[in-house]
């Protein structure tokens, strides 16, 4: 494990130089990311222009769900969201390269073209945190605040997750990008607006189908005081750090399962 976390730094770290070699280019498409991602969030802002609140969620308390999916998101993206291009390398062989080097496939493609202007997505979710935080009307007790910083790590392992099942899949699907970005970015887009304005039966699959309510939903109800449309026992809103540990060893297991029935192109 310590030595796979060392390969992927050394990865990284030589992405990220040859970023810099070009620093104008890589401070205009992270500027560019960071407005792209706002637009989102202007959006919901002008929403709330003609109505007070937005499935019973004021603004400040929406703003803290697009916030704290927007950092999950973002910071599974910038960590292993390169995965994604998985498909591209099993078409054109370069994956076969990956194979014969001394360092773990799994860390060679989750560092690969490591780009460090996602971190524009991260900033401007970040900003928006921070203005959530403090307009947010909520009792600050001792379990809300624990549960604050357990809800974004449980949110990022979540979004990685999604990110190795979607890279597994394109080993049986070779080109399958698009169906893990439903799930992916689709699941962002999802939980940045409240539970209560989607069918019970879209809130039972982001539940118990893609776990993508314990990125934000559940715990959040428990933060920010409201009920819970499906009526779950209280224990789901404290369950997110389970339900990611459960979606990553499911991902665990079907990336080691796709690797094993990859079939080299030969090249």
């Amino acid at each position: 494990m310590a030595d796979a976390l060392r390969a992927y730094g050394w990865i990284v770290a030589m992405w990220v130089r040859s970023t810099m070699v070009y620093r104008a280019s890589f401070a205009m498409l992270t500027v560019g990311q960071f407005v792209v991602t706002g637009f989102d969030f202007v959006a919901i802002f002008i929403m709330f222009v003609h109505t007070d609140r937005l499935g019973g969620f004021d603004l400040p308390e929406v703003a803290f769900l697009y916030a704290t999916s927007g950092v999950a998101m973002g910071t599974a993206d910038l960590l292993i969201g390169s995965i994604e291009r998985l498909g591209r390398r099993i078409r054109d062989g370069s994956l076969d390269v990956m194979l014969i080097r001394p360092v773990p496939t799994f860390v060679q493609a989750a560092a690969d073209d490591f780009a460090l202007r996602r971190l524009g997505r991260i900033i401007q979710s970040a900003l928006v945190f921070g203005w959530a935080m403090v307009a947010v009307d909520v009792h600050w007790t001792w379990d809300r605040i624990v549960l604050l910083p357990v809800m974004l790590v449980s949110g990022t392992v979540i979004f990685a997750s999604i990110f190795v099942l979607g890279a597994a899949f394109q080993f049986a699907a070779t080109d399958a990008a698009e169906v893990a970005n439903a799930f992916t970015y689709g699941g962002n887009f999802l939980t940045q607006y409240p539970p209560t304005i989607f069918a019970k039966g879209l809130l039972r699959a982001a539940t118990f189908g893609v776990p993508l309510a314990f990125v934000n939903w559940l715990p959040a109800l428990h933060i920010l005081g409201h009920p819970d449309p499906l009526g779950l026992p209280k224990a789901f809103q404290f369950a997110s750090p389970l339900a990611a540990l459960a979606l990553a060893l499911v991902a665990a297991l079907a990336w080691r399962a796709g690797l094993r029935s990859y079939r080299s192109t030969g090249s």
